[in-house]
Order: structure tokens, then C-alpha cells, then sequence
């Protein structure tokens, strides 16, 4: 079977890069393996946006930082646990990411993940999702997998029992099918609109497959090839709570690497600048017609 290096090489992926996906793959496997094996606990403190922190959030942010201070191709990270971007020293590469989302759902023994962007940058702010030169999602859940692109197509890989990455989907694609998985869902209380777009669904017998947790639904959505992950704000979160850079842009940038859609209503996510680190969204994110119907119901 393929492994995660040999289809980095058979994408072509330069050398340089390929470091920067071997620091990704490293963090991942020390994850999975801390996840399977730590309490969950909290640690006693509050991220920057006033979030309480679990032990284990804290311990997969330190694993990432860890692992990409080891590498001197790495010069700026920015994690959605800490308030500003880190300088790490003058490699070309940029890495945002977020540690451990989904988190809230450990307790109860829920797939979580985390997620990665990468560009070439010695600052986040003003960067355009669209500038990303590679993405990445872990899911840890039964399985430990890898779904990511480097701009040629999307690819699956399995954390295998000899701690090895092969690959499972080789060349992932998002079409239409009925698959809703509606966040936010307390919107409806006062938008009007969204109540319409999730009786839509209902009535059209779209199957519901929501977890509470960005990575898992929208892994779910690649892998099924067929979906919509919304998230819109309302009231005194108008854009909602999910982050531009940490987490709607690699999602948007994967998904539309597989032939689907992500918007916000109005701009797609990847042409979004990011003016701030903490920068929220809402989004709509799946295949290309569920996305332009979520559009419509939702300008």
C-alpha cells in the first residue's frame, strides 16, 4: 500500500514542503496518541476568547509548537489557544492551526480533530485563504486519519497499528447529495430564514449527520462526497463563532480542492482577508449546490 510519503512524492511536492508535512504527520501521531491515553480535565485556564481549557487542549498546542519549532523551514505559527502569531526564525513557511477543535467533545468520547493551514508568509494578517499552499485535518476517532491537499487533489491516509500513515482515498470528490449538518442551530430562534432553510431540508428528507464538532462533520462530508456544513451568526454573534483563519479557510480550501463550495453568504471564504487573528465567519461549506441554495435562503 501507499504510503504518506510516497504520495507526497508522486504529488510532486517540493522538498521543502514535504518537511512541513512531516512535522504535521509527527504532531498528529502524538496527539492520537495523548487523546487515547489522557483524562479530560480541565487545566484551570481560559483560552484567549474566554473559553475554559481543557488539559488535553493545551497539550496538543504544546505538541504542535514543539514539533514545529524543530523545524527551521517553519518561521511564523499562529494557534487559536494563544493571542498572537510566534516568529520562529526566517523559514518561508506559515502554519495556523487549531489544536484540538471540537474539544467539548471528549467527555463524551466524540470523534475531535484538528486543523491546519499552511502558506508562505511572515504575517497572517492581510493573508487570503486562497494563498494557502497546503491544508490538513486530523480526525481522531476510531480510526486516527489524515485528509489533505497540496493543490492537486485531496487525499485520505489511516494511522495504521505500525504507526504508519497509508493511504485510503486516493483522490477525494464532493458532488450533490442530501446531507445536512446544521450549526448554530439556535439561529433559528431569530432568523426566520435559516428556520426556513432547515425545513427545507427536513422536508426533502436530507439526512441529519452533525456531531457538534467542524472536523468530524466536514471529514464526513469529503468522504461521503455529497453534503452542507452551515454555521451563520445571529443576534450578538453576527458572524458567529467559527474563526477565519484557524478553522473556515484550510476547511474551504480542502473542500474546494474536491470540487465543492465554501461562502459566507455573499464572498467565498478564500477570498476573505484576514484583519485579525480572531477574525470569525459564518460559513456554508459542501457541495457547490448546497452551498449556492444556502445562499439564497441566507443572504
Amino acid at each position: 500500500m501507499k504510503t504518506f510519503c510516497d504520495c507526497l512524492n508522486e504529488n510532486a511536492v517540493s522538498e521543502e514542503l514535504f518537511s512541513v508535512f512531516t512535522s504535521l504527520k509527527n504532531a498528529v501521531k502524538e496527539i492520537s496518541r495523548v487523546v487515547k491515553t489522557s483524562g479530560t480535565e480541565k487545566a484551570g485556564t481560559q483560552n484567549i476568547y474566554g473559553e475554559d481549557q481543557l488539559a488535553l487542549d493545551v497539550l496538543a498546542d504544546k505538541i504542535i509548537m514543539d514539533e514545529l519549532k524543530k523545524n527551521p523551514l517553519v518561521g511564523l505559527v499562529a494557534s487559536e489557544e494563544l493571542p498572537d502569531e510566534v516568529k520562529l526564525g526566517d523559514g518561508e513557511y506559515a502554519v495556523c492551526y487549531d489544536p484540538l477543535d471540537g474539544s467539548s467533545l471528549v467527555d463524551v468520547n466524540l470523534a475531535v480533530g484538528t486543523i491546519f493551514g499552511v502558506y508562505k508568509r511572515k504575517t497572517f494578517v492581510g493573508a487570503k485563504g486562497n494563498e494557502q499552499v497546503a491544508a490538513l485535518i486530523a480526525v481522531y476517532g476510531p480510526r486516527t486519519t489524515v485528509v489533505l491537499t497540496s493543490g492537486k487533489r485531496v487525499q485520505e491516509f489511516v494511522l495504521g497499528s505500525d504507526n504508519k500513515f497509508v493511504l485510503a482515498n486516493d483522490d477525494i470528490k464532493i458532488e450533490e447529495g442530501k446531507m445536512f449538518a446544521p450549526g448554530n442551530l439556535r439561529a433559528v430562534s431569530e432568523r426566520a430564514d435559516y428556520m426556513n432553510l432547515v425545513d427545507y431540508w427536513c422536508k426533502e428528507k436530507y439526512t441529519l449527520r452533525y456531531s457538534g464538532g467542524m472536523v468530524p462533520d466536514i471529514n464526513q462530508i469529503l468522504l461521503k462526497g455529497k453534503g452542507i456544513f452551515s454555521y451563520p451568526g445571529y443576534g450578538d454573534v453576527p458572524d458567529g463563532k467559527l474563526r477565519l483563519l484557524f478553522e473556515c479557510a484550510p476547511m474551504a480550501f480542502l473542500v474546494t480542492q474536491a470540487g465543492g463550495a465554501a461562502s459566507d453568504g455573499n464572498v467565498e471564504i478564500l477570498e476573505k482577508v484576514v484583519e485579525k487573528l480572531d477574525q470569525r465567519t459564518p460559513i456554508y461549506i459542501g457541495s457547490k449546490g448546497e452551498v449556492e441554495r444556502c445562499c439564497k435562503f441566507l443572504q
